[in-house]
């Protein structure tokens, strides 16, 4: 019968080999020095195995209430080891594991912004079915936690969260480990989600009145820089939050964003003006020194919060109905095209939406570069112009 003291002090050979304790129990010294607890038995005239962890994670006691839980199941015709695999099985097949392994084989393909919020979505969903079986999951148990965040006013999370749930089914029944996708069920479950498009203001004098109350916004330097940059680049917002330092050449006023980080999943480049460099430039002593440029207040390491842009922007007295940070995009649209009348396809390019020439091929990411820095100059020198209250006069629409 073995000891503590035995088990611990118990040393690798040169061949594998066990120490015995009673009734079936064994421990195992491998050659790496590595400690196996296992349980022999017998069943139906034949030798078996049941592993039950390995020491000390597992103790000499814990061991052995292992050893007599198997021994238990014994008396009662049921396999210890079979069990054990089933219930692995079963584990391995409910809807947060299955939901997990999609994930991981998805989101590399993904931008990072898009693959936290799918992650989010189907996490929402894990107090509800994450341990359920995930064949056995019918549509109803999936109604009501999507119910819930439609009756929160989001009707388009609650869609999008449905959405990325069916997308877990179809990946549970490729991988043979359920019969059907049941968010098919729930078509027309949930309320129409009108037209969302992203609140903006596209008034000239209003916009100019933005622009001043971010050039004094009181808040970390930080958060004040991203908010100045991003009406002179109009990016997408995470494009913004998770950009780096190696990708901005300021000498050369160029911004490269790598494909991975691009809805289009296209390397993007946007030219810088004169005061997007500037702010750069002021920021650089704070964060240069390290990876990201808008990094996280709590953590050098990280980005900035999603909603870091969004909480700067209601604290100026801006609210939800009036704009949202994604809302530069749609001024910058507007603005460009109705007041600077610059060519659709440049404003297309540089919002980094597909644009495609006569032949129907994707342009390069260098496209009209020379004219999208003219206008993203020109873009700028007119935002200041705003900022000043100076009288708005459109300029002559541009030939095509």
């Amino acid at each position: 019968m073995l000891t503590d003291t035995a088990v611990r002090n118990a040393k690798p050979k040169a061949k594998p080999y066990k120490l015995t304790d009673e009734r079936g129990l064994y421990l195992l010294l491998t050659l790496s020095g590595g400690k196996l607890w296992r349980f022999k038995y017998r069943l139906m005239g034949k030798e078996k195995l049941l592993s039950l962890g390995v020491y000390p994670d597992v103790s000499l006691a814990r061991a052995r209430e292992k050893r007599d839980e198997a021994r238990r199941l014994l008396a009662e015709g049921i396999d210890p080891a079979a069990k054990k695999k089933a219930e692995k099985v079963a584990k391995a097949d409910t809807f947060r594991a299955v939901a997990e392994e999609f994930l991981t084989q998805r989101e590399k393909g993904w931008a990072p912004t898009h693959a936290s919020k799918v992650k989010a979505r189907l996490e929402w969903l894990y107090p509800f079915v994450g341990d359920r079986p995930v064949g056995a999951i019918e549509a109803p148990e999936l109604l009501r936690p999507v119910r819930t965040i439609e009756e929160c006013g989001k009707g388009e999370t609650a869609k999008r969260t449905l959405l990325n749930a069916g997308q877990v089914f179809r990946f549970a029944v490729a991988t043979g480990r359920a019969k059907r996708d049941p968010t098919a069920d729930l078509r027309g479950a949930l309320a129409p989600v009108r037209g969302n498009h992203h609140p903006a203001i596209i008034e000239p004098k209003a916009f100019g009145a933005l622009l001043r109350a971010i050039d004094a916004y009181p808040g970390e330097p930080v958060t004040r820089a991203a908010l100045r940059l991003l009406p002179l680049v109009f990016t997408r917002p995470g494009e913004l939050r998770l950009a780096e330092w190696a990708e901005l050449d300021l000498d050369r006023a160029t911004w490269s964003i790598p494909s991975q980080r691009m809805k289009m999943k296209q390397p993007h480049v946007v030219p810088l003006s004169t005061q997007a460099v500037a702010i750069l430039r002021d920021l650089h002593p704070i964060t240069g020194r390290r990876r990201l440029v808008f990094p996280s207040l709590r953590s050098h390491d990280r980005p900035m919060a999603d909603a870091t842009l969004t909480v700067a922007l209601r604290r100026l007295g801006f609210s939800r109905e009036e704009v949202v940070p994604h809302g530069f995009r749609a001024t910058a649209r507007t603005l460009l095209d109705e007041v600077l009348g610059v060519r659709p396809d440049l404003i297309e390019h540089q919002l980094a939406h597909a644009v495609k020439d006569p032949n129907g091929r994707a342009y390069n990411r260098t496209a009209h570069l020379a004219e999208r820095r003219k206008m993203m100059q020109e873009w700028a020198d007119y935002c200041d112009a705003l900022k000043k209250g100076a009288d708005v006069i459109p300029f002559p629409a541009r030939a095509s």
